[in-house]
């Protein structure tokens, strides 16, 4: 117990490392795609928190199993640097309890990843996709910022000069609608206003945007004449404020749904997740013959290899879902085929390094 604490410690420590490197960097670059769509107004910056959270699921599936795979090659590898794994072994330690050791915290992080593949990761896609398609139907001048014209739905662009000191009015209002149909065909507008706000009637859920001390021109294209009206306060429809409604995509359908469905896009997308849970095991064994070095080596001599192994089993399944989803592949088989080849693969590395003996 003693060993299997220290040894399950060492993989897991260095497994939380990378994990956290790893997530900090996807995170970070998916963070800053998200701010950048915010500065442009497509997304209130308020929604990126919540983005970041439904995206973790997704991220932590494919990280964790490499994570674990390298935290195996380097904690195992530190192990044979120090002469640890030799000391080990005149204490009586087999390579296969080493092994068994090995897939004891196997077993955890492929639980990990089985929750997330199979019902964390389906269900953020989900809100994540809603809430964006929420915001790009949604006609709401929350996403407005100073200084910039900004469409924000329905035909309309937008400009502000700037907000009110509590936030609740804006200033210097310019909204442009184009294409507006009228008695006469279709028209455009301009209106400009000192000053507006946006208001939300409780009754009917419909939102508006009520300007004040303006004027409002409407021009029809290929005539010369034009209209202007002069107003004390005038009103825009935005539009109504509506539930959540689940796309329709396989996606985002819950892996009881995709059992259920024999189509083949379904079948692929079912079978990827089952192989996640499963891909934590085949690195397991792959990593325990390729963590050991040669003091002379480093740890770090081997991983470079691993990499591109890992990179290899990562592509295939990639090429083998996309196979069966457009057909060319039978979803019979399945990407099991390549699981397979790669689990023979550990085995066969696990067999020739037992047979030379951990020395």
């Amino acid at each position: 117990m003693i060993l299997f604490r220290y040894l399950t410690r060492e993989v897991l420590l260095t497994m939380s490392a990378v994990a956290g490197i790893l997530l900090l960097v996807i995170m970070g670059s998916r963070f800053i795609r998200y701010f950048s769509d915010a500065a442009e107004g497509d997304i209130p910056v308020t929604m990126l928190g919540s983005l970041m959270v439904f995206h973790l699921p997704g991220f932590m599936e494919l990280i964790l199993p490499l994570s674990f795979f390298l935290g195996i090659l380097l904690a195992y590898g530190q192990l044979y640097m120090n002469s640890e794994i030799t000391v080990m072994v005149a204490c009586g330690m087999s390579p296969t309890r080493l092994l068994k050791v090995t897939l004891l915290p196997a077993s955890v992080v492929s639980v990990l990843v089985g929750v997330c593949s199979l019902w964390l990761t389906p269900y953020g896609a989900l809100q994540t996709e809603t809430a964006l398609e929420e915001q790009r139907s949604r006609l709401d001048v929350s996403v407005l910022a100073p200084g910039r014209f900004q469409e924000f739905g329905g035909g309309r662009t937008a400009y502000i000069g700037g907000f009110s000191s509590d936030g609740s009015e804006m200033q210097d209002v310019l909204v442009h609608e184009q294409n507006l149909q009228g008695d006469e065909g279709t028209h455009d507008y301009v209106t400009r206003a000192a000053s507006g706000y946006q208001e939300t009637r409780l009754k009917t859920g419909s939102r508006f945007l009520v300007l004040d001390d303006g004027e409002r021109y409407g021009v029809t294209p290929g005539d010369k004449s034009a209209e202007r009206l002069t107003f004390e306060r005038y009103t825009l429809r935005l539009g109504l404020n509506r539930d959540r409604q689940e796309l329709d995509s396989l996606e985002y359908a819950t892996t009881s749904a995709l059992w259920s469905n024999p189509s083949p896009r379904a079948q692929a997308q079912w079978q990827w997740r089952a192989g996640l849970p499963l891909m934590v095991f085949v690195l397991a064994l792959m990593a325990q013959p390729l963590s050991r070095v040669n003091p002379r080596q480093g740890r770090f001599g081997k991983l470079l290899p691993a990499v591109f192994l890992y990179v290899a089993y990562l592509s295939l399944l990639l090429a083998a879902v996309d196979a069966i989803g457009s057909g060319t592949w039978s979803s019979l088989l399945g990407v099991w085929p390549v699981h397979g080849v790669f689990l023979g693969l550990g085995l066969l590395m696990l067999w020739r390094s037992q047979r030379k003996g951990m020395r």
